[in-house]
């Protein structure tokens, strides 16, 4: 599915906003919100990108840093609001897992059925691995130390000051990519390449913008609100939903940019797509959640269950594994996908409480 194609789906936005009104079935509302909320995150990643092309490479690159998981962070947001923090924790991984092992998986596969071995610059993604290594292990410290500390004051002191040393490295990460790139070389670059060109004047681009916030903190009032409802009705979790479906609603447009960033074999722009995300979910929409929840009234702390850090570890280290020889094939995609698939199937099964 194509941009004009997704953009489709804006119809589902006027039918979520009828059905809540009609007081429909739940299940419908959710339904619809989340298909809504898929062309709206499309259309803020476009007026981004027009914005950043009109900023200029370092603007720009910050642009991309702060809404390039905008969607994600307003759906979190909306669910701290209603008190649902194991949705969000959940979700957080869930982001982590899809990018790492869902997104580059079918990059791989499709790229790799279409034009065999395919090639990259292993330094860049060298980087952006270890990053993402080390920001799951600055994620794994307030989870594995909590067990020792009995002190809820102490936990959530310790997630803030853990918050505050990853948003920090997460700045030094831009500068260091900003600075360490040319305009003919950054990332930035190549996903304006990769996205359809728009003649947007500025005016316009901030107003869809502004709009397409409007409408994705709208439609996650909706899926928040209708998510326990939906639950029990379908039989699922609400750590299964936040796990695996809140994710891939969130960033559906981008993923689809990555995978056909790939069968354009362009695997730098791929890997830069998914390992990138992954940083921006761990170290920027991850401590912003962590402060922001203080001043909506829910402490969000830094508490992963095992299950979710035996599985974000996995899929830091199988992902570094099979991209850090600089080539990339259809099996070692179809490998991805398959950890991504036991672990979705695993977390299906697991209970309501953990």
């Amino acid at each position: 599915m194509r941009g004009p194609q997704l953009l489709l789906l804006l119809i589902f936005l006027p039918i979520a906003l009828l059905a809540h009104l009609a007081g429909s079935s739940e299940v419908l509302i959710f339904a619809a919100s989340a298909l809504a909320i898929i062309p709206l995150a499309k259309l803020l990643g476009e007026a981004t990108e027009v914005m950043a092309d009109k900023s200029g490479p370092r603007i720009g690159g910050l642009l991309n840093a702060t809404f390039g998981n905008a969607a994600e962070l307003i759906i979190t947001l909306s669910a701290i609001r209603a008190g649902q923090i194991q949705l969000v924790l959940a979700s957080i991984t869930g982001s982590i897992l899809g990018n790492l092992l869902l997104v580059l998986g079918f990059a791989m596969l499709m790229g790799g059925l279409k034009h065999g071995r395919q090639f990259f610059d292993r330094r860049n993604v060298d980087t952006d691995a270890t990053m993402t290594v080390l920001a799951l292990i600055a994620l794994s410290v307030p989870s594995l130390f909590s067990l020792y500390i009995p002190d809820a004051a102490r936990i959530e002191e310790m997630s803030l000051t853990t918050a505050a040393a990853m948003l920090l490295l997460y700045v030094l990460f831009v500068i260091y990519t900003l600075r360490g790139t040319t305009p003919e070389k950054s990332n930035d670059v190549m996903v304006r390449e990769a996205l359809p060109m728009h003649q947007w004047s500025t005016g316009k681009a901030l107003t869809i913008m502004g709009l397409s916030i409007a409408g994705i903190a709208l439609m996650s009032e909706l899926l928040v609100a209708s998510v326990e409802a939906v639950t029990v009705a379908l039989g699922l979790t609400p750590f299964f939903v936040g796990i695996i479906i809140v994710p891939i609603i969130g960033n559906v447009a981008e993923h689809l940019v990555s995978v056909q960033a790939a069968r354009d074999n362009k695997m730098d722009l791929s890997l830069s797509i998914a390992l990138g995300s992954s940083l921006q979910i761990a170290l920027f929409v991850t401590p912003v959640l962590v402060f922001v929840s203080l001043l909506l009234g829910s402490p969000l702390t830094l508490q992963f269950n095992q299950l979710e850090l035996i599985a974000i570890t996995a899929a830091s280290m199988i992902s570094a594994l099979v991209s850090l020889d600089g080539e990339s094939n259809w099996l070692e995609g179809a490998m991805l996908l398959a950890v991504y698939g036991v672990l979705s199937l695993a977390f299906f099964f697991l209970p309501l409480q953990l």
